[in-house]
């Protein structure tokens, strides 16, 4: 089967059931793995070249809901009859059901119920540490700094927070991104920072960019000197890689319980 992922989080998918062969085409940013640097583009997620993507003749075009704005192509993929599937996960529940999904369409039974094993004893494996942890930390994430968006209740980081052992600060709302204020973000203190910009690399983050906002010196994050800049693919795209996002915080936030993430396989 010709498939073409159009966002990067089902390329991640792709990648996870090792069907990157599969793969004609991409949009501009799907940058994992490397050996799929070659494949030729479509244009960024939120305006995919559809008369070109026609040209690569796909069985089967992934798409997904995840990325606001993602509607226009899937309009589009419609009416012109291009077969396509349109994900749109918000937990880990959601990726093992599009992993599943996948998998079995294209199929690989077998081998997809074994990746779906492994994904789900990683999740066990933390799930069983956290419940260990009698006061959770509590975190906030910043998707975007102006205005100010953080991950709400009905989002996988807050799930993954549960997993490291934290709480993130806005599961109060339920919602899966939060438009808020620093004023909202300084009431509610949180004990960890954790930036990861949608888009923004992780080098062109600095820690500067929150303590020379009002007041930031108070809080307990800024006091305890954690505020932690995040590799956003891991921790913004809802795709297998996730766990590694999961790992990398859970060993940040508990290094004496979680192991650090190379000593442990997704």
């Amino acid at each position: 089967m010709r498939l073409i992922s159009i966002c990067p989080s089902n390329t991640e998918l792709v990648a996870y059931l090792g069907l990157t062969d599969h793969l004609v085409a991409l949009d501009d940013y799907s940058d994992w793995p490397q050996e799929i640097s070659h494949l030729p583009r479509l244009g960024p997620d939120l305006s995919i070249n559809i008369d070109l993507l026609e040209t690569y003749k796909p069985d089967l075009v992934l798409a997904s809901l995840s990325v606001p704005g993602m509607e226009k192509n899937v309009d589009e993929l419609k009416k012109r009859n291009i077969p396509h599937i349109v994900f749109h996960p918000q937990s880990f529940h959601d990726i093992a059901e599009n992993i599943k999904t996948l998998g079995d369409l294209m199929g690989k039974e077998k081998e997809t119920a074994q990746a779906i094993e492994a994904y789900q004893n990683t999740l066990h494996t933390y799930r069983q540490l956290a419940a260990t942890i009698k006061k959770p930390k509590t975190v906030y994430f910043e998707w975007w700094p102006n205005p100010i968006f953080t991950p709400g209740k009905i989002n996988w980081l807050t799930e993954l927070s549960q997993l490291a052992g934290a709480r993130n600060i806005f599961d109060d709302v339920s919602l899966a991104s939060v438009q808020t204020t620093w004023e909202d973000v300084f009431n509610r203190n949180p004990e960890h920072i954790c930036l990861s910009w949608v888009g923004v690399k992780q080098s062109r983050m600095k820690a500067e960019h929150v303590l020379k906002r009002e007041h930031a010196s108070n809080l307990l994050a800024v006091k305890n000197g954690h505020i932690h800049l995040l590799e956003e693919s891991l921790f913004c795209r809802p795709s297998p890689r996730l766990l590694e996002g999961l790992k990398q915080l859970a060993h940040l936030l508990h290094p004496d319980l979680f192991p650090k993430a190379n000593e442990t396989k997704s």
